[in-house]
């Protein structure tokens, strides 16, 4: 009895949102509403999502979140033998304004070298994107991860303990 109800209903359902005008998906994007257009480009184009090999030497990997708001930010980065930063990748699972941070930071650390990346700032992030003061929390997490990328990078660059003494 329960099952024909429902399933009913779910016709019902179908029937009158098949029935009713369509708006185009444009207007129901809820990111678009809510987000300036820099975020919502990066939100819906994400550049350099992915990862790199953790265990490689010139990878670094950092990894924050924002118990807050529940946002998790990874960032790596691959650095050359010059020291310049020739590939980042990120994943993040969070709010429309910390996919489009982590994106915009990938974004801005390649190219650079490990020094010029640390003079990235949360609040030159923010600025770029237009988030709100309610969102200033995501552009700190991206200045985070890419510390933390940065940090692990160097950390793997200081020879062992072992090998400092064989040398």
């Amino acid at each position: 009895m329960a099952a024909a109800g429902a399933g009913r209903l779910r016709r019902a359902a179908s029937a009158l949102l098949l029935r009713s005008p369509r708006l185009p998906a444009r207007e129901l994007s809820a990111p678009a509403r809510l987000y300036h257009k820099k975020v919502v480009d990066h939100y819906e184009n994400p550049r350099n999502v992915g990862s790199l090999d953790k265990t490689s030497k010139n990878v670094g990997t950092g990894l924050v979140g924002a118990p807050a708001c529940g946002d998790v930010m990874k960032l790596q980065i691959q650095v050359d033998e010059k020291g310049k930063i020739v590939d980042a990748r990120f994943k993040t699972f969070g709010c429309g304004s910390a996919i489009a941070s982590s994106s915009l930071a990938t974004e801005w650390v390649k190219g650079k070298t490990v020094e010029e990346a640390l003079t990235i700032k949360n609040t030159d992030i923010a600025k770029e994107l237009c988030l709100p003061p309610v969102k200033l929390h995501c552009s700190m997490l991206a200045e985070d991860a890419i510390k933390a990328a940065l940090a692990d990078y160097k950390l793997k660059q200081e020879p062992k303990k072992g090998e400092a003494e064989r040398q």
